[in-house]
């Protein structure tokens, strides 16, 4: 029983530093390349349409969220009546 734990711990040793890692490309160099050229834009948009899709749902959010609280606030403020 002992043997077969010690052969199954030297197999998956084998396994595990023997496999090649893969080759990733170093994309950090273009990133900042394109996110520091100077062209007007502001640094949270420079990422493209996803970006983009991102700030515009996050300030629909924010209107909404912002007239919701002010809509409770006014309700809050006037008495109910009452039957």
């Amino acid at each position: 029983m002992f043997k077969n734990v010690i052969a199954l711990q030297q197999v998956a040793r084998r396994t595990i530093y023997s496999s090649a890692r893969r080759q990733v490309d170093n994309k950090v160099p273009l990133k900042q390349k394109a996110f520091q050229e100077d062209n007007g834009m502001p640094v949270h948009l420079k990422g493209g349409s996803v970006d983009a899709l991102l700030y515009r749902t996050t300030m629909a959010l924010t209107i909404l969220g912002a007239g919701y609280v002010v809509y409770e606030l006014v309700k809050a403020a006037y008495p109910q009546k009452k039957d």
